[in-house]
């Protein structure tokens, strides 16, 4: 038996709970290592005051434009390379792992070019003030070399998750965020570079994290080759990529907007405190939601194997085991965060106004938790199965059809007696839990679906076996 058909047959008989489990927690581990050495940034920035850790959120607006390029093209070409295997067509699926890898390369370098060239405009078009503007330039410009591996690295390692080989990739995002762990101190204080030195910390481990990954293919230990022979010259191939990864571009583009906005809204409404705080806010709600979107990419290879292998029965069972486990999940984390919502802020900054702003937007996010799960693994689901329509409606709602609008409709609504803050705080949860009403017809109606094409099979096989 091949390796291609040793993992055709892992993905389509292991049992589906093993299986989310086995592939979900080497995931949730990178997604929150990543997301704690983003945060790591913050933490040790936030030591050398306000508007530096402002800064960073600043900045952190252009990274997940950088995030959303390279999470539609790793997550675009992931989805049909694991629907191709399923089918066994692997010659297809090693031309959409080649091709997406080499564009993504191709696409960081011009954002790189188009960042240097107009760095301080940008930053200010990003949300920063006058005072914060110095330090988001400082911290921007270092971070803009390592757009190419950046997003080179999302599309190794979402390449890598549709094989069902996560640990794989486990291994070098966590080396890269360990890293830069241990770096930041160094760089920022024994150094002394500043926020400069957060910036180069974290351009050394993205490089680190892009070699790791990148090796496990030269060493072949993946089914997917990154042959420049299999680029694809058909706009035809680079279209199907784009438009099943459309939906991430959706949803981490508008996450981008949303930043944007509500770095604005929160400067307008409380200065560079408000700024600092939604930024540390965001960081620690990301460390959060990591787990939830760690779980949900755990799943996803299963449904997109299984239900282009016909195994509807399994698709529906992994779905729902990984639903409930999310939601659980986000349930423990909704009351420790709560509870100690103001320990986290004091752990980052000690300024006072930061803190007080800080722990309020974060409590009312916490309530937000339980109800993320539906929304992730709907999105996941419909994107496995080439459903771009609802998973691009789906991916759309929670930053932008709800997020962008409430940023600005709340403030002005609560802004009474100069109190327009409250609204800041409010609008991410507000958009959580109408973004979960909005999921539950998408929901039953993917149940029925799984029901009705699973019935309809079992009944071609009595059909079959009386013919015979």
């Amino acid at each position: 038996m091949t390796k291609e058909e040793k993992q055709y047959s892992k993905m389509t008989t292991y049992p589906t709970k093993k299986l989310v489990i086995a592939l979900g927690l080497p995931t949730t581990i990178s997604m929150l290592v990543t997301a704690i050495y983003n945060i790591a940034d913050t933490l040790f920035v936030s030591r050398l005051g306000t508007s530096a850790s402002g800064a960073v959120g600043v900045v952190f607006s252009l990274m997940a434009v950088v995030q959303a390029v390279g999470f539609t093209f790793g997550m675009g070409s992931s989805s049909l390379i694991s629907s191709k295997l399923g089918e066994k067509r692997d010659k297809e699926a090693q031309i959409y792992g080649s091709s997406a890898f080499y564009i993504a390369i191709s696409i960081g370098l011009i954002i790189s070019i188009v960042t240097f060239s107009c760095l301080g405009p940008l930053m200010s078009l990003l949300g920063a003030t006058t005072t914060v503007l110095p330090y988001a330039k400082s911290y921007a410009f270092y971070i803009a070399f390592g757009f190419p591996v950046m997003i080179g690295s999302f599309v190794l390692n979402n390449i890598l998750r549709s094989e069902g080989k996560a640990k794989l990739s486990m291994i070098g995002l966590t080396t890269g965020g360990i890293l830069n762990i241990i770096l930041d101190p160094i760089f920022i204080y024994q150094l002394e570079l500043g926020i400069s030195g957060a910036a180069i910390a974290t351009l050394i481990s993205q490089l680190i994290s892009f070699i790791i990954l990148l090796s496990m293919f030269i060493a072949k230990k993946s089914i997917i080759k990154l042959s420049i022979k299999d680029v694809s010259s058909e706009l035809r191939v680079y279209g199907d990529i784009i438009k099943v990864g459309f939906p991430s571009l959706c949803r981490q583009g508008l996450a981008s907007i949303a930043t944007i906005f509500l770095n604005t809204q929160a400067g307008r409404y409380g200065g560079d405190p408000a700024l600092s705080a939604m930024s540390i806010v965001s960081k620690v709600f990301m460390v959060i939601f990591s787990v939830s979107l760690g779980i949900g990419q755990g799943y996803q290879p299963v449904c997109g194997y299984n239900y282009f292998a016909n195994r509807f029965d399994r698709v529906k069972e992994a779905m729902i085991f990984t639903f409930v486990c999310g939601t659980v999940i986000m349930t423990v984390s909704c009351v420790l965060f709560y509870v100690f919502a103001k320990n986290v802020m004091n752990f980052f900054i000690e300024d006072t106004a930061v803190i007080k702003i800080g722990t309020k937007a974060l409590r009312y996010q916490c309530i937000s938790l339980p109800f993320l799960s539906l929304n992730v693994i709907c999105n996941m689901s419909f994107q496995s199965t080439r459903q771009k329509i609802k998973a691009t409606i789906l991916s759309a709602c929670r930053q932008g059809l709800f997020f962008i609008p409430l940023i600005f409709i709340l403030p002005a609504i609560l802004d009474i007696n100069g109190n327009g803050i409250l609204g800041v705080e409010l609008t991410q949860a507000a958009s959580d839990f109408l973004t979960f009403l909005f999921t539950i017809p998408f929901y039953i109606g993917f149940v029925r679906e799984l029901n009705k094409k699973a019935k309809a099979q079992e009944e071609n096989k009595m059909q079959l076996y009386e013919y015979e």
